[in-house]
C-alpha cells in the first residue's frame, strides 16, 4: 500500500475528478459491470485477468470496495489509481459500505489503523466516498446502482437531484439506493436489513417503463452462482467477490456489455489459497 503522503495526493486527484461527475454518470458501451469486491484484492486481480485490463476494458464498479476482506486498502488504492489514470474508463459507484458508520464497524477503519497507525487515511477515504456517484447509465438504457430503488425516486431525473456529498443517512432516497433489495413482494416492504426497502416485479417494471430502461444492474447481495436474473430479466444482481469472506464457496461474475441489449456474464473462481498471502492479523471477524 502507498505511504500516507502519496495516498493523500492520490485522494486529491480523484476528488477533483469525482466532483465533476453526475449523480447518474453516463457511460457508453462496450463496458464491463462489476459487483461487490469487499477487500478481496487477489480476486480483484483475477477479475482483471478475466475481464481485461484498463484502459482496454471500460469498467463500472457498483460499490462495496472495502470491509470484510483482508486487503481493503490495497483494493481501494488500485481502483483509485485506475480512476486517476483513466477517469473516463473507470466508473466507481457508492455502496452501503462506502460510509463512515459501516466502514468504521466492519473492518476498513481497523485496517487503516493497523497499517498506518492512525485514522487519517480512513478519513480521507470517507471524503472520497461522499463524492462517489450513486448510479451509472449505460447508453441511456441500462441503469447500474449498488442496492436498488426507492419509493421516493420515480424517475432518473429525480435521482440526479439527490444531494450526495454527505454521509449516507439512515433513511431517504440516498439510503434506499444503496441498501434496498429486490424480492417477491407486491408493494414496498421495509427491508429486514433495517435500512432501505424490498421491491418487487411490478415496481421494477413500472420504473423501467417510466425511464425507458431495458435492465437494472445491481449488486449488494451474495448470489452463489455469481449472478441472478429476476423479473423476466429486467433486473440482475451481479456479485464479484468469489468465495466471499473466504468461506462461502460461491462463484463470482462480471457482466460484459457489447451494447445495452447485448451482454454476457463472465464467471470466475477465487484465487487458490496457495497463491494468496493471508495476513497474520485479520480485520474485524464479522459476517452476515
Amino acid at each position: 500500500y502507498l505511504p500516507e503522503k502519496d495516498f493523500r495526493a492520490l485522494c486529491e486527484i480523484v476528488c477533483d475528478v469525482l466532483v465533476d461527475e453526475s449523480n447518474v454518470q453516463p457511460v457508453s458501451s462496450p463496458v464491463t459491470v462489476c459487483g461487490d469486491i469487499h477487500g478481496q484484492y487477489y480476486d480483484l486481480m483475477e477479475l482483471f485477468k478475466i475481464g481485461g485490463q484498463p484502459p482496454d476494458t471500460s469498467y463500472i464498479f457498483m460499490g462495496d470496495f472495502v470491509d470484510r476482506g483482508y486487503y481493503s486498502i490495497e483494493t481501494l488504492t488500485r481502483l483509485l489509481v485506475m480512476k486517476a489514470k483513466y477517469p473516463d474508463r473507470i466508473t466507481l459507484l457508492r455502496g452501503n459500505h462506502e460510509s463512515r458508520v459501516i466502514s468504521h464497524d466492519y473492518g476498513f477503519y481497523d485496517e487503516c489503523q493497523l497499517k498506518y497507525g492512525n485514522p487519517n487515511i480512513w478519513k480521507m477515504c470517507c471524503k472520497i466516498f461522499d463524492l462517489l456517484p450513486i448510479s451509472a447509465l449505460i447508453d441511456e438504457e441500462v441503469m447500474c446502482v449498488h442496492g436498488g430503488l426507492s419509493p421516493k425516486i420515480k424517475t432518473i431525473d429525480l435521482m440526479r437531484q439527490i444531494p450526495r456529498d454527505r454521509e449516507i443517512p439512515a433513511e431517504g432516497a440516498l439510503c434506499d439506493i444503496v441498501w434496498s433489495d429486490p424480492g417477491e413482494v407486491q408493494n414496498w416492504t421495509p427491508s429486514p436489513r433495517g435500512a432501505g426497502w424490498l421491491f418487487g416485479r411490478d415496481i421494477v417494471n413500472h420504473f423501467n417503463f417510466l425511464n425507458d430502461l431495458s435492465l437494472i444492474c445491481r449488486s449488494h447481495q451474495l448470489v452463489m452462482d455469481g449472478f441472478q436474473l429476476m423479473f423476466d430479466e429486467k433486473l440482475v444482481t451481479i456479485w464479484s467477490a468469489p468465495n466471499y469472506f473466504y468461506r462461502c464457496g460461491n462463484i463470482a461474475s462480471v457482466f460484459e456489455f457489447t451494447d445495452a441489449n447485448c451482454y454476457e456474464p463472465k464467471l470466475f473462481d477465487a484465487v487458490p489459497n496457495n497463491e494468496r498471502i493471508v495476513p497474520e492479523k485479520r480485520v474485524l471477524p464479522y459476517f452476515v
